[in-house]
């Protein structure tokens, strides 16, 4: 791959970010890919690797931070010169935000890289309107990216809660060659505190880090707070904390000297995505005591290797000190423990990950190239489904034309369809062996809307007491003169919600449109109505069969000579999704040799399209009647469906 690196920060200033970025440039090139980074420069300074400084202008109050923000046109011709296959943001904010822009412009898939919580920094620092319009840039700006990474659960989860979608977690790698046991020092100690058990704090002196929640440790017997880090809060930390040793900064060996020569390492900063510190620290062999907030949640388990102390409560962060600093055989069990923890967390690990976490977004650059209108969220590539061992007995389809197997008539008698649904109860019967009878029954009736499967089908499908349920429903609805989306898809979710609390797994489908240019008025609709069913999916446990990201089954020739209708080859499409979202082993491979063997049998319609299909539509539509007056569902009450031969394969 060819990975262009936007990077909000980068050398001389040594922070996070900086220190990410390097580490995943140097473990990407040595798997042979191609790294390009476009970041702040200082001055006349290059990089020293392949990439561009674009000009910057330092931070008020805070010089080592840099602020740039170059023409989109200007990054846009930096990736196409280096012909990038991805963007990688890196903390994006405003030059991120730049290279967002240029990858659109150049059609390029991007991977935000959530690093840095701005909304609580800017909170920090007292500007509270401030802090709302940083939460609305970052939120615009993750909504645009392709794919976003996330360091920690409460990172992730304070992204959805923004309404961002696509967010992945992906962690940070420690180097456990430099950050080791084996650099502690005595001599080191020796000088900087003789006789003491050091606790120690590294990072940034900055109000966002908290580090004036340290003066709380003042005056615990026997111990020296070792402050390494700098930045425009240390005159006043000096101020108050006399007593404490400030080392200001460190890098290298000299850094990993320090950390591994303390006893105990102290993270009081509440707004950290991650905490790459404490991964040192731990990797050093110090027990940690961190803040039980944000990324530390993920990396401290306390009790076990640190402790974890009561946000914004400094005397229980002098409590947790005290109980380390004064127990040696605690601190050297917490020790061990916290360099066991970290073992499994190299950058090699992380580096494949990452480029696992480029393919997908490629995947999903390419499916919303394919979309005519964006609601969030988004669709996504499919998520793995349930666990490969679980079994079904009992399944029920409910739905309209689409589900009941309407011009699929391959195989089947006169007059008979053999829809998706009834191809998935093949696949699922044959999956569960012989072991017990597979029940199946289509409660689908053509023309149906939501309010149909609301008052008709759910109930009747409660009493059959099924353990799997189909739910595709919504076309009929959308297609209509006057109708509200977003009260289409809470009716379905409360109907999924009934299923969900009568103990029924749900396979909830977003519905989908030919690729036709008079399908166009109602992609809209669709676009908002399928955002909705995701969020439903997603609150009630449902599993989401998201035929509306799939660009496969918008091509006309898997649609029916009536133009609103699959075909027999796109049922037995759907039927292949549908099977790989419910954790059929091989479905894929399946659906492949299905198609390579399968000969359609459906027989051409006689007349033309306007004669045969829409007049007849119209006159009904004008004498208030549908295609589905009068009919029941084709399978009423449960078949048995046996391992799949001759032409229906069921039996009653």
């Amino acid at each position: 791959m060819r990975v262009a690196v936007v990077t909000e920060s980068f050398l001389p200033h040594m922070n996070g970010v900086t220190g990410s970025v390097l580490q995943i440039r140097e473990h990407l090139e040595r798997r042979g890919h191609e790294v390009f980074v476009i970041a702040p420069g200082v001055g006349r300074r290059e990089l020293g690797m392949p990439g561009r400084s674009v000009p910057s202008v330092p931070l008020p109050r805070y010089p080592a931070v840099r602020l740039a923000i170059p023409p989109v046109a200007s990054i846009a011709r930096d990736l196409a010169r280096f012909e990038a296959d991805v963007v990688h943001l890196a903390s994006p904010f405003l030059l991120g935000w730049q290279g967002l822009v240029a990858a659109e412009v150049r059609r390029l898939p991007t991977v935000a890289v959530y690093q840095t919580d701005v909304v609580a920094y800017v909170g920090r620092y007292g500007l509270s309107q401030g802090a709302a319009l940083a939460e609305a840039h970052v939120r615009r700006l993750h909504r645009r990216a392709t794919l976003t990474l996330a360091p920690s659960v409460s990172a992730r989860a304070q992204l959805e809660g923004f309404g961002i979608d696509r967010v992945a977690l992906w962690g940070r790698g420690v180097d456990g060659i430099r950050f080791t046991p084996d650099r502690r020092d005595d001599r080191w100690r020796q000088r900087v505190a003789p006789g003491e058990v050091i606790v120690g704090y590294m990072g940034r002196l900055a109000p966002e880090k908290q580090v004036e929640d340290l003066v709380a440790l003042r005056g615990i017997p026997g111990i020296r707070l070792v402050i390494v880090g700098d930045g425009p809060a240390r005159p006043a930390l000096e101020q108050m904390m006399p007593d404490a040793v400030f080392l200001g900064h460190l890098d290298g060996d000299e850094l990993a000297t320090a950390l591994a020569s303390f006893d105990v390492f102290v993270h009081p900063g509440e707004s950290e995505t991650f905490g790459q510190t404490i991964q040192e620290a731990q990797a050093s062999g110090v027990p940690v005591v961190a803040t039980g907030s944000g990324g530390p949640l993920d990396l401290v388990r306390s009790s076990v290797d640190g402790w974890l102390y009561r946000p914004g409560d400094t005397a229980d962060l002098r409590a947790r000190v005290a109980d380390l600093a004064g127990d040696d055989a605690k601190r050297r069990a917490f020790a061990r423990a916290a360099r066991d923890a970290v073992s499994g967390r190299t950058w090699e690990a992380l580096a494949d990950r990452l480029v696992e976490h480029y393919e997908r977004a490629a995947m999903l650059h390419v499916m919303d190239a394919g979309r005519r209108v964006h609601a969030w969220p988004r669709p996504d590539v499919a998520a793995p489904g349930p666990d490969a061992a679980r079994r079904w007995s009992r399944y029920v389809a409910l739905g309209d034309s689409i589900t009941e197997g309407l011009c699929d008539s391959s195989r089947m008698p006169a007059g008979a369809f053999r829809g998706w649904a009834d191809r998935l109860a093949h696949l699922l019967a044959l999956r569960g062996g012989d072991r017990s009878p597979f029940r199946y029954a289509n409660l689908a009736v053509r023309s149906r809307r939501v309010g149909h499967v609301v008052d008709e089908q759910v109930p009747r499908c409660l009493e059959m007491r099924p353990d799997l349920v189909s739910v595709l429903i919504g076309a009929n609805d959308l297609t209509r003169l006057r109708c509200d989306p977003r009260v289409l898809a809470t009716q379905v979710e409360d109907a999924v919600s009934r299923l969900r609390a009568a103990g029924c797994d749900v396979l909830l489908a977003t519905v989908f449109l030919p690729d036709r240019v008079a399908a166009g008025v109602f992609h809209r609709r669709f676009a908002v109505y399928n955002a909705h069913l995701r969020r439903a999916a997603a609150r009630t446990g449902a599993i989401l069969l998201d035929l509306a990201a799939l660009p496969e089954l918008s091509r006309t020739e898997l649609w029916a000579d009536d133009k609103v209708h699959l075909r027999a080859r796109g049922h037995r499409y759907v039927a292949y999704r549908a099977a790989d979202a419910l954790g059929v082993p091989d479905a894929e491979a399946l659906a492949g040799l299905d198609e390579a063997f399968h000969v359609d049998e459906d027989t051409p319609p006689g007349g033309s399209w306007l004669r045969r299909d829409a007049l007849p539509w119209v006159w009904r539509r004008l004498r208030g009647r549908t295609a589905g007056d009068g009919l029941t569902a084709k399978v009423p009450d449960y078949v048995v469906v046996g391992r799949p031969s001759g032409r229906a394969g069921l039996r009653r």
